[in-house]
């Protein structure tokens, strides 16, 4: 039976923390690297997932998923019993997928005007200042509001890290993109991002956007072409 297989866009895609929930899980899987934007607007990509995005993650019987909050749930599914996720109708279930949520609705979308503003050269100056400015204060509001839901645990969810620490990580890294912040002002998420960027996972992880080839857990599989892949779709 094929690998599970997942679609990370590069450069610095949202899709770093399924990647690392992946080397986490520590189970046997295989990668794709989609350039953006070239690669994941492509006809051949759009068969894999028709909206565009990544990350995508296409299972063993060659099912798609895509958006990182049901990738994380698909992963956390098979990683019960290991503290990285937990068992439905649980309270610890519905802490981590309240956190999930946050991150994926508030945290994430708080960078949107940002990299809008980055990455749309033709507009007026004046719509980047406006965009900026937005983005700004958004992404320092979300920050402002996770110091708080953290809580005095060193991780988001308490005193082991979850999916939804491998989730942050690659979020809260793209404010070296958008300089928008000071992480210290917020000590107790600067001390997860210090405490995740040692992690080995996350390390393999930049290793793998880098296009190096690290040894990671030994789940990582290696990497295969997106026609590999299109050919594991269902006729």
């Amino acid at each position: 039976m094929a690998l599970p297989t997942l679609f990370y866009g590069v450069p610095s895609g949202c899709s770093f923390g399924s990647i690392v929930a992946m080397e986490w899980l520590g189970r046997p899987y295989q990668l794709c690297r989609i350039a953006m934007p070239e690669d994941v607007t492509s006809a051949d990509y759009l068969r894999i997932n028709p909206v565009a995005e990544t990350p995508t993650l296409m299972t063993e019987t060659g099912a798609r998923i895509s958006e990182s909050m049901a990738i994380l749930n698909h992963l956390g599914a098979r990683g019960v019993g290991t503290g990285l996720s937990f068992a439905q109708s649980t309270e610890d279930f519905d802490r981590l997928n309240q956190m999930l949520a946050y991150l994926n609705t508030t945290f994430f979308s708080a960078f949107s005007p940002l990299w809008y503003a980055l990455e749309h050269a033709e507009l007026q100056e004046s719509e980047k200042q406006a965009l900026r400015s937005l983005g700004a204060r958004k992404v320092i509001s979300a920050h402002a509001k996770l110091e708080v839901l953290m809580g005095d645990t060193p991780w988001l969810l308490g005193d082991h890290r979850t999916l939804a620490d491998a989730y942050f990580i690659g979020i809260a890294r793209w404010t070296r993109y958008h300089e928008v912040l000071d992480r210290r002002d917020y000590p107790k998420l600067q001390g997860l991002f210090e405490r995740l960027e040692v992690d080995a996972g996350v390390r393999f992880a930049h290793a793998i956007e880098k296009g190096e080839a690290p040894r990671g857990s030994g789940a990582f599989q290696g990497h295969i072409r997106l026609a590999e892949a299109l050919q594991r779709l269902p006729a």
